[in-house]
């Protein structure tokens, strides 16, 4: 009842030696991405824009929408007028929306 082990077949030892080569590879690439969220993340997350201490809006204007520029921010009010702060909080411009 001792049998020898079968030799396997070509096309088949091909293919255990790619399903191999390919479950390193794959290992690989997961190391390497967890290892890339690891390292790269916090500086990521860290790197956001700079906020002035105190932005003053006109009276009656409220902000609808704020975005950060290259040393400017922007603020939309709900009285379609866009006003352009710099860094510092002072007031740089303000733009009127008309239609």
């Amino acid at each position: 009842m001792d049998q020898a082990p079968q030799e396997l077949p070509p096309g088949l030892r091909l293919l255990k030696g790619l399903v191999t080569v390919l479950t390193v590879a794959m290992i690989a690439g997961v190391i390497a991405v967890v290892w890339l969220l690891v390292t790269q993340l916090p500086r990521a997350m860290r790197a956001g824009p700079e906020l002035p201490e105190t932005i003053s809006l006109p009276d009656g204007a409220t902000a609808q929408a704020i975005t950060f520029g290259q040393g400017f921010v922007a603020v939309v009010t709900d009285d379609r007028r866009i006003l352009i702060f710099a860094p510092d909080g002072t007031l740089r411009q303000e733009v009127a929306i008309t239609d």
